[in-house]
């Protein structure tokens, strides 16, 4: 079965991009799409929320990027629990967070803020037994417009009879999310590549979606297989896409090779300042 190169160009905000070039059979492409580039199509969301999935890693900072990284107010809020309130399962954790997001919310709606974006992240360990969760805790990337005390004072249980507030569940704080030259990658990688324990991600519904394009016409083979062995630099990729860079010169361009359909190259750019 005859093959082909496509590059994929997938959008990810004003600020990074990532770009696939991979091995494509004629059997997987339409006629109407042969030898063309594509419209801009939605990328598909993992069904899988795991961290520890490849795809849904890669997904999380795309989408992270594309709804996040351009925001100067956007927070990072890390939650934990204290020994009183520790929560006997994930999913109780989760329900705790889940109330605190709504808490934030109607904070914000009566601040006449627009509504809340956010991503958030449960990580975890399993005990001695392979069960208990322990050690959960959550990272929440959110939109700005509240001020840090407000997000940080809200991570609370509701207030009972006499109470002027409701009991601490435990620490939390809130930074600025604060990009490089490489945007809010960073951040990602270390939200879904934390040494141990499992990850589990969620976000709210008003969320932008990568989207992507294909071009079936720009690469061959043999050009692929060249780049693959003389791995070019940094200045090698500035030329191919003028006005953006390598996020990295050693973990932004990636090559892989199948035994059956050659090599693939993924390509993690910036924009160049």
């Amino acid at each position: 079965m005859r093959s082909f190169m496509r590059e994929k160009k997938i959008f990810c905000g004003s600020q990074y991009r990532e770009v696939d070039i991979f091995p494509y059979s004629d059997a997987q492409r339409t006629a109407a799409s042969r030898g063309k580039r594509s419209k801009k199509v939605r990328e598909s969301e993992p069904k899988q929320k795991n961290l520890n999935d490849k795809n849904a890693r890669r997904y999380f900072t795309q989408q992270a990027n594309l709804n996040f990284g351009d925001d100067p107010d956007a927070l990072h809020v890390t939650a934990t629990y204290g020994r009183k309130y520790l929560p006997p399962t994930i999913e109780a954790a989760e329900k705790e967070v889940t109330n605190y997001l709504r808490r934030v919310q109607y904070t914000r709606k009566k601040e006449g803020l627009p509504p809340l974006k956010y991503m958030l992240v449960t990580a975890y360990s399993t005990g001695k037994d392979g069960e208990k969760p322990v050690r959960i805790h959550h990272h929440i990337i959110m939109s700005g417009g509240l001020d840090r005390d407000t997000v940080e004072s809200l991570w609370r249980k509701r207030k009972r009879k006499g109470q002027k507030q409701g009991d601490k569940i435990g620490f939390c704080n809130a930074d600025r999310l604060q990009g490089d030259e490489n945007g809010i990658s960073a951040l990602c990688t270390y939200l879904v590549k934390q040494a141990a324990g499992k990850k589990r991600w969620s976000s709210s519904h008003n969320l932008e979606k990568p989207q992507s394009r294909t071009n079936d016409g720009r690469y061959n083979r043999r050009q692929i297989e060249k780049i693959a062995r003389e791995r070019p630099g940094r200045a090698f990729w500035e030329r191919k896409y003028p006005g953006w860079t390598l996020t990295d010169d050693v973990y932004g361009v990636t090559y892989e090779h199948n035994d059956l359909t050659g090599w693939s190259i993924y390509l993690k750019l910036r924009k160049k300042e």
